[in-house]
């Protein structure tokens, strides 16, 4: 005999606030899967006792949404979400808790109430640092300046609907070479964070569909320098934000939501 469905709560608690946080992603834990990250935020909101508010109908789920994800494997200093609260909640004292909950290298940077407009529609553009081996910085050199020569870089990525072939010059928007130094004793976080000398790449690429991401452009520098280069050592994206056109830079996504709450 089938059991009747339950019918939806009418009586759900609504949102009263909305939050926007920045996350990083270091360490091991640069491994964690987009999906698993979504686990361990939603045990955090129960650890720490953050009055999360849920969609209505049969299977309510806690309001919380996602934005701009780094590819597994790489590193970030700059992921984003926004939770919705049934309660009003202070900012700071979220950020604590929730950081408390979640494992270390998982690390929630800040916390602000958002203002208007959608947090998404703000990230256009990521700035990455790419370590590579210090005895790469030659054959990096030279494909760099022959990247850049290029108007047109194709390269291959395979999908869930197989091979998908695409142009990412157009997307990279920035593209440098800094000369390689030794990082020892770099704290986590600096420029590399890693202990041997490291040649950085450093890239902006704004986003699209497919987003461009640190192995695509690693792949174009293959394909038109014809070079073999090493894997790197890491991949850490350092900012996303909206992309300014005139002065080359990525902002802050945040900044507006601060500025809101200052003048309210």
């Amino acid at each position: 005999m089938s059991r009747t469905p339950k019918p939806p709560d009418r009586n759900t608690p609504p949102t009263v606030q909305r939050l926007r946080f920045r996350y990083a992603k270091r360490g091991r834990l640069r491994f964690t899967s987009h999906r698993d990250f979504q686990r361990a935020l939603e045990r955090a909101v129960r650890r720490a006792g953050v009055p999360i508010a849920y969609s209505a109908g049969f299977s309510p789920h806690p309001k919380i949404s996602y934005a701009g994800a780094a590819p597994t494997g790489a590193a970030s200093e700059a992921e984003y979400a926004e939770l919705g609260v049934a309660v009003r909640c202070d900012p700071q004292a979220l950020r604590a808790g929730l950081d408390a909950a979640l494992p270390d290298g998982l690390d929630v940077l800040e916390v602000v109430e958002a203002g208007s407009g959608a947090l998404a529609d703000r990230l256009q553009a990521s700035f990455w640092e790419i370590a590579c081996p210090v005895e790469a910085a030659g054959d990096l050199a030279s494909a760099v300046e022959a990247f850049l020569a290029r108007d047109v870089v194709e390269v291959e990525r395979l999908t869930k609907n197989g091979l998908r072939v695409f142009d990412i010059r157009d997307a990279v928007r920035r593209l440098d070479l800094t000369r390689p130094e030794p990082a020892a004793g770099a704290p986590s976080g600096g420029t590399t964070d890693l202990s041997i000398p490291c040649a950085i790449l450093q890239v902006v690429v704004r986003h699209g569909t497919p987003a461009v991401r640190p192995d695509d452009v690693l792949a174009g520098l293959r394909l038109a320098s014809g070079l073999e280069l090493p894997p790197p050592h890491r991949m850490t994206r350092r900012s996303q934000g909206p992309w300014d056109e005139e002065s080359g830079t990525v902002g802050d996504p945040l900044a507006p939501d601060r500025d809101a709450s200052v003048t309210s």
